[in-house]
C-alpha cells in the first residue's frame, strides 16, 4: 500500500499513542476492581449495589464521558488523562462483576479449609481465592482490553491521538488506504493484546495446564 509505505513513522507514532492511552486503564481498572469485586462477593447487599453501579457506569456513552470529564477533573479537553480516566471507569465497570463471579466460583470447601488453617480474610483472598479466580478474571480482562483498544478510537472524533486519527483523517481527505490501515492496525493490536493476556493467564495458572495434560493422557 502506497500510503502505508510513505507514512511508517506516523503509523509508529500513532500506535505508541494508542497503546499509551489503552494499556494504563487496564492496570488501573484491575487494581480498583479487585477490592470492589471482593467486597461484592462478601455480602448480597454489597453485590447488588456494586454490580448494579458498575453496570450503570458502562451505559454512559464514551464520547459524552470524554467531554464531561474535563469539567469534573478540571483538565483541558484534549488532556490524555481524560481518556485514561474514562477507560479506567469502563474497565472497572466490566471487571467488578467478573471478579465477584470468579471469587464466588471458588469451591467453598477450599475457602473453609483455608479458614480452618488460620488464614485471615485478606490473606485467604490473596493466597487462595485470587489465584483460583485468575482464569475467570483474565477472561474478563481480555474483554476489557479489546473494549479499551476500540474505545480509544472514539476519542479521535474530538482530537485525541491514537490510531483513530487515521479514520478521521482518512475520511476528511478521502484516503481509503489510510482508513483500511487504521482498521487493520486496531484489529491487530486487539488480537495481540488478547493473545498476551491469554498467555499470561496460562503462566499464572500452571495447575490448569497440568490438569489438562493429565486429562489428555488419561
Amino acid at each position: 500500500m502506497t500510503w502505508v509505505s510513505g507514512n511508517l513513522e506516523l503509523i509508529r507514532e500513532l500506535t505508541i499513542q494508542h497503546l499509551g492511552l489503552s494499556l494504563p486503564p487496564l492496570l488501573f481498572g484491575l487494581l480498583i476492581a479487585l477490592p470492589l469485586g471482593w467486597l461484592a462477593n462478601r455480602t448480597r447487599a454489597g453485590r447488588a449495589v456494586l454490580v448494579n453501579a458498575a453496570g450503570l457506569l458502562f451505559t454512559i456513552p464514551s464520547l459524552a464521558l470524554f467531554v464531561l470529564l474535563p469539567v469534573v477533573l478540571g483538565t483541558q479537553i484534549l488532556d490524555p488523562v481524560n481518556v485514561i480516566v474514562a477507560l479506567t471507569i469502563y474497565t472497572v465497570a466490566l471487571l467488578v462483576r467478573t471478579v465477584a463471579d470468579a471469587l464466588a466460583a471458588v469451591p467453598q470447601v477450599v475457602v473453609n479449609a483455608a479458614t480452618a488453617m488460620g488464614f485471615s480474610p485478606v490473606r485467604r483472598f490473596l493466597a487462595v481465592e485470587l489465584p483460583m479466580a485468575v482464569p475467570v478474571i483474565v477472561a474478563g480482562l481480555r474483554v476489557a482490553a479489546v473494549s479499551a483498544i476500540s474505545l480509544v478510537t472514539v476519542g479521535s472524533v474530538i482530537g485525541f491521538g491514537g490510531l483513530g486519527r487515521m479514520f478521521t483523517d482518512g475520511f476528511q481527505r478521502d484516503i481509503p488506504q489510510e482508513i483500511t490501515a487504521g482498521i487493520v492496525l486496531v484489529l491487530a493490536l486487539a488480537l495481540a493484546l488478547d493473545g498476551l493476556l491469554l498467555a499470561l493467564g496460562r503462566v499464572l495458572t500452571p495447575w490448569a495446564r497440568l490438569r489438562q495434560t493429565a486429562g489428555s493422557g488419561a
